[in-house]
């Protein structure tokens, strides 16, 4: 164990983390994972990508600090990435008190459990682009990009932005916040619309489903894929100084121009007779989508996606379509 560097992933089971935990232990870490120990775990994105024996997963909660304390006193890690959270936008609406007590609190019980047992630990936050929410000016977003919060979860997320912030100038803590444009992924939930989209499209390739139901089918978004993203988070904390990054493709698509990628993908071309718009699906506020220019990440990091956005949709469609072969 001298040779390995130790991290911690909270969030281990979502999206990010098993891209993330494979990326690390390709680089000779030891990957401790948080598991919810309220919630009975789901494995499949860990087995998905073939590395759930290769993780120590330890029990506690993000809205517990004591169960906190304990898992960093114990395990004193040198890394620790915080991806936990209540991450769906639209959901945040009906749940803001359980987005606000994961995403806002969950974040300081972890700095203060740093502060107190690993001083010496780097620590990354999961923030988010819908921070920005509808930005003052048509220009493209940057990190000094004035924020505008129109939803729950991109308050909740701002809190943590500058409470990492505050812990980082207030007490010497390496803290940076990797500021995430969407990105997606064969991990990604199905109720999120990227999923929703290549899980509806297989299902009607084969024959198991005859529309898709969506929102806003002009909502514009800078689409990345996951496994680039997580390489982004690992090279903030290899940094001399820490600091906070914008990590994005900087090429905006709509929905629609998912659409038509996912079904082009099967073969379909009138994809429009397929698709229904529900009232259900639209936000009270949308935000709005403006082009990223993830610059500071490409110099200081030297990070630039590897994926384009016709790759990332091929991936996540024929994923699907290979899962509900397998069926």
């Amino acid at each position: 164990m001298k040779n390995k560097k130790i991290a911690l992933i909270t969030g281990i089971l979502g999206q990010d983390g098993p891209y993330l935990a494979k990326l690390l232990l390709e680089k000779n870490y030891k990957v401790y994972g948080l598991v919810n120990r309220r919630l009975k775990p789901n494995f499949l994105n860990t087995d998905f990508l073939g590395i759930t024996r290769r993780i120590k997963f330890v029990y506690g909660d993000m809205t517990d600090e004591t169960s906190l304390k304990k898992i960093i006193k114990s395990i004193r890690p040198k890394e620790i990435y915080n991806l936990a959270g209540q991450s769906h936008v639209g959901n945040s609406w009906s749940s803001p008190k359980a987005t606000t007590e994961v995403n806002s609190l969950g974040v300081l019980y972890i700095l203060n459990a740093i502060k107190s047992y690993a001083p010496s630990a780097r620590f990354y936050q999961a923030s988010s682009c819908e921070m920005f929410g509808r930005p003052l000016a048509n220009e493209p977003i940057t990190e000094t990009t004035p924020f505008k919060p129109c939803s729950p979860y991109a308050i909740s997320k701002l809190y943590a932005y500058w409470l990492t912030n505050n812990f980082r100038e207030s007490y010497g803590l390496f803290c940076c916040n990797g500021i995430l444009f969407n990105h997606e992924s064969p991990l990604r939930g199905e109720e999120y619309v990227t999923r929703k989209i290549s899980l509806g499209v297989a299902k009607i390739k084969l024959g198991l489903a005859s529309e898709i139901s969506l929102g806003n089918l002009d909502s514009k978004k800078d689409w990345g894929y996951a496994g680039d993203y997580v390489k982004a988070m690992h090279l903030m904390l290899q940094q001399k100084r820490p600091s906070d990054y914008l990590v994005a493709t900087g090429q905006p698509h709509t929905i629609r121009d998912f659409l038509k990628a996912a079904f082009n993908r099967v073969g379909i071309k009138d994809w429009n007779k397929y698709v229904k718009t529900d009232q259900k699906f639209m936000r009270p506020i949308e935000s709005l989508s403006f082009r990223a220019k993830p610059n500071k990440a490409r110099k200081i990091l030297g990070w630039k996606p590897k994926t384009n956005f016709n790759e990332l949709v091929k991936i996540m469609v024929e994923a699907d379509l290979k899962r509900l072969r397998d069926k």
